[in-house]
C-alpha cells in the first residue's frame, strides 16, 4: 500500500450507531454515492451473526470500487475477501494478524501518542496508521485523550505510510485534519448519524479535490 492507494474519505458504519439503517443498507446507500473504503464495526455482534451480516455486505459492493475493512476480526477475514482489517491497540499485534492474513490484505493499526506512532512506523507488518482521537468525539464509549492535530503532523513527519486521522471528523473539521497531514479521514458519527445518504454526500464534498 502507498499513499496513493488510500482515498480522502474512509467511513466507518458502526452497527450500533446506524440503528435500524443496518450495515448492509448502509454500505449499500454507501457505496452508491462513492465512498471507496468503507469499515465494518459490529462490538459485540456474535461472530456468525457478524458473519452473515459481512457477506451481505460484500454482495451490495460488486461490481463496485468499494473496499471492505474489518474492525479487529481477523478471524472473519480469512473466511471473506475483504480488503482489510484494522486492529486497535489492544487487539493483536500487527505481526500475529499478518501472519495469519498473509500479504495480501491490507493491515491497519491505531494509534494514540507518539510512542505508539513510532511503533507502527517502524512495524513491517502495518500498512497504515490510524491517529486520534483528533477532535473530541462521541464514537466510542471511552475514547482517551484528545491528541490534536500536533500528532498528526508528528506522524506525517516520520513515516511514509499512510496516516489517517479519526475521532470528531465531519464535514467541518476533516479539511484542518487533512492539511494537518492525514492522507484520509476515518468518519463515523457524521456518516451513521442521521441520513446516511446525505452525510455521505456532505463529506465527499467537504473532501473533494484531496485525492
Amino acid at each position: 500500500m502507498t499513499r496513493d492507494d488510500v482515498p480522502a474519505l474512509s467511513a466507518i458504519a458502526d452497527r450500533d450507531v446506524l440503528g435500524a439503517t443496518g450495515l448492509p443498507t448502509a454500505v449499500r446507500i454507501l457505496t452508491e454515492e462513492g465512498v471507496r473504503w468503507i469499515q465494518i464495526r459490529a462490538k459485540g455482534m456474535p461472530g456468525e451473526e457478524l458473519r452473515r451480516e459481512v457477506e451481505a455486505c460484500l454482495e451490495v459492493t460488486l461490481g463496485s470500487e468499494t473496499r471492505l475493512w474489518l474492525n479487529d476480526r481477523v478471524d472473519l477475514a480469512l473466511l471473506a475477501p475483504v480488503g482489510g482489517v484494522h486492529l486497535g491497540q489492544g487487539d493483536l499485534p500487527a505481526a500475529a494478524a499478518r501472519s495469519l492474513l498473509g500479504t495480501s490484505r491490507w493491515l491497519g493499526r491505531s494509534t494514540h501518542d507518539p510512542v505508539q506512532v513510532a511503533r507502527a512506523a517502524n512495524d513491517d507488518a502495518v500498512d497504515l496508521i490510524a491517529v486520534g482521537p483528533v477532535f473530541p468525539t462521541r464514537g466510542k464509549q471511552d475514547p482517551g485523550p484528545v491528541v490534536g492535530t500536533e500528532l498528526l503532523s508528528f506522524a506525517r513527519r516520520l513515516t511514509d505510510k499512510p496516516v489517517v486521522a479519526i475521532g470528531g471528523m465531519t464535514a467541518k473539521t476533516l479539511g484542518e485534519a487533512l492539511d494537518a497531514g492525514a492522507d484520509a479521514v476515518a468518519v463515523l458519527g457524521a456518516v451513521c448519524r442521521g441520513n446516511v445518504r446525505e452525510n455521505a454526500r456532505r463529506l465527499l464534498a467537504a473532501a473533494g479535490g484531496r485525492r
